[in-house]
Order: structure tokens, then sequence, then C-alpha cells
């Protein structure tokens, strides 16, 4: 890819930069801030695409976490165990840019420490802060990637109402269908949904940033719409069936992650959250195909801002969470724009 086609796609992708989604998918509205307490800020490095988001919890939030991946990389999950003490946190960070991009984190507590959020410990205030990064340096110059900085202007950034998709804060460099090789893969990005439960009050909504080895499937038709394509652009390779026909793979272990978070406006507690955040990982099997393989660190954190008294089975919020999950899936990737060498949804025929 040259440097100068490349920077010229960054400043197309920043000039057309939109809230919420491409015109061929503005028919699907909602996302994660439709739960009541939370704010969503995006740092994009204008320099390559990477970059990280911020859920900022005001009044804190009850979470827990689930971790299928085998090459995760994270921050405070294990602080999130039922049997542990912290029982609330006050923001989760999703970042680019691999183990390093755990650095963002820092700058997100800063953050929250001057404005007074956080576990308090005497006179001292502690921010929590859980974080999950994916893996997107092999696009552009792998050095640049989120600092404590960039995680400090996406809580700055953050905000109430709707949020923008596609090639974004933390999907800024995602990418799917990598089974054989970046060659064949897609541009993918951040994407966000939500449910609402009619006549109740209740909403479960997700957001993720879908950066997985496998094709992506619309479940709805069973057909792949972004994925690893054959080498001469005509359709799909369709992953799963060069697998049965023997085909070797060409990918390095830890190089993806799909990472996201599902949240709820109804109150649970840390062992109830653990269990919606292993359900919802069903909306990545829906639409990510294989999903969860050695060289993917896929990780959903569950939260909780219990802004309505209401009653319901964590069981159905699980289900629904996998729901608003699938379809957040869907959005990053009908959201994002293609980059050289990385087309979109939007410039193959699913897109048109």
């Amino acid at each position: 890819m040259r440097r100068r086609e490349f920077n010229h796609a960054l400043a197309a992708l920043a000039a057309g930069a939109v809230i919420g989604r491409t015109a061929a998918a503005k028919e699907a509205l909602g996302g994660i801030t439709d739960v009541e307490g939370i704010r969503v800020g995006h740092f994009t490095d204008p320099r390559r695409p990477t970059g990280c988001t911020v859920l900022i919890f005001d009044k804190s939030a009850t979470a827990g976490v689930d971790v299928r991946g085998s090459a995760p990389g994270t921050r405070e999950t294990d602080l999130l165990s039922p049997t542990n003490t912290v029982q609330q946190v006050q923001a989760i960070l999703l970042s680019g840019g691999s183990a390093f991009g755990l650095d963002a984190a820092s700058g997100v507590v800063r953050y929250l420490e001057e404005h007074g959020l956080g576990f308090h410990v005497g006179p001292v205030t502690v921010p929590i802060v859980p974080a999950a990064v994916l893996y997107d340096l092999a696009i552009g110059d792998p050095k640049i990637r989120p600092t404590a900085e960039s995680g400090y202007q996406a809580a700055k950034a953050a905000k109430a109402g709707r949020i923008a998709e596609g090639n974004v804060g933390a999907g800024a460099g995602a990418t799917v269908g990598k089974m054989f090789g970046m060659k064949a893969a897609m541009k993918s990005g951040l994407g966000t949904a939500s449910v609402h439960v009619a006549g109740t009050g209740i909403v479960v909504s997700a957001i993720v940033a879908a950066n997985g080895v496998g094709d992506i499937v619309d479940p709805k038709t069973g057909k792949i719409i972004a994925g690893a394509r054959k080498p001469d652009g005509s359709g799909f390779l369709d992953s799963m069936q060069q697998l049965r026909e023997g085909r070797q793979v060409e990918l390095a272990i830890g190089t993806n992650s799909t990472i996201g978070v599902v949240a709820t406006n109804v109150a649970f507690d840390k062992v109830q959250l653990t269990k919606i955040a292993q359900m919802a990982h069903d909306g990545f099997a829906r639409t990510i195909n294989p999903v969860h393989t050695l060289a993917d660190g896929d990780t959903i954190f569950a939260v909780s801002t219990g802004a309505i008294q209401v009653k319901a089975n964590h069981g159905a919020i699980g289900a629904l969470a996998a729901d608003a999950m699938a379809e957040a899936v869907l959005r990053a990737v009908r959201s994002a724009r293609g980059l050289p060498g990385l087309p979109a949804w939007s410039d193959v025929a699913g897109g048109r």
C-alpha cells in the first residue's frame, strides 16, 4: 500500500465521517447509549487506522466479563469475578493497538480521577477501568498505536446520544476474513445496536469492534456478507468450506479479536452479569464463522446501570444481549469504509 494512497484514503474517511452508519444501513437504529447512564467517546488516530473507544458510567455500573478467544489482551478482568471485592466500574475501554493499546486505559483513569469518579479507598479515589484490545498493527505503521493520551481524549469526547460507527475508535483498523491472510481480508469497523422490550422500559444494547479471523454471516439469510475473498474478486472463499476441503490456514496467533460490551438498564449483580456476558457470545457465534479461535481474543463485557426499577430474568436479558450483539456485528461491517487493498461491504456485491 503506497503512503500517498493510504493517506488520501484516511483523509477521505475523516471527511466522510457520519453519526450512525452509511446510507445503505440507515434502517438499523439504536445503540449502546440507549441505555441511560452511558456516555461513549472515540479517539481515532489521523495517522493510520487505529484508535480507542471508551464507555463512561457517571453513576458507576455493575459489570461482568466473559473471554472466549485464546489470545486475549485485557486489563482488570479478574476484578470482575463475582468473588472479588469491587462491585462497580466507572468506564470500559475498547482499543486497537494490541497489547500496546492497553496503555490507553491509563488516560481514561486520569480523566476519571480529575472528575472524582472511582472506587473510594479512604481519602483516595481509584477509577476502575477494565479494558480489552484488538490487533490492528498490520495496517500502516505498527509504531502508531493508542496511548494514554488517546484514552484521555476519548474520555473527553464521551457523550450520550447517537455515536459514530464504522472506521472510528476501536474499529478504525478492524478487519475480517483473515483465515487465509490479509491479502484476502476485508475492512470492518465498530458497530452498535439495541433492543427495546415492549411495554417495560427495558433496554438491552451492544457495541463491538469486529476484528475476527472468520467470515461475517447474516443470520437472517445464512449468507456471507464480508470475509475472505477469492483472488479474482468474484466472491467469497467461504472459510469453513475451504477448511473442509483441506486448505491450510495462513494466520498468526493473536492477530485478531472481536471485543465488545453489552449493557442494560435493569439492575443485576456480578454473577448475573457474568452469565449475560457468556450468553452474549452467541451473538458472535451467529455472525462470525469461525469464532473464538486460537488466533482470536474475543471478549465481551456486560454492564448494568440500574437506571430503572424493573425486575427481569437475567437469562432473558442474556438472550436479548446476544441478539443486540449480532446486530452490532453486522452494523460494524456495513458501516465500514474500504481502504486500499481492503474493500468494505459497501464495495462488494452485497453492499450495492
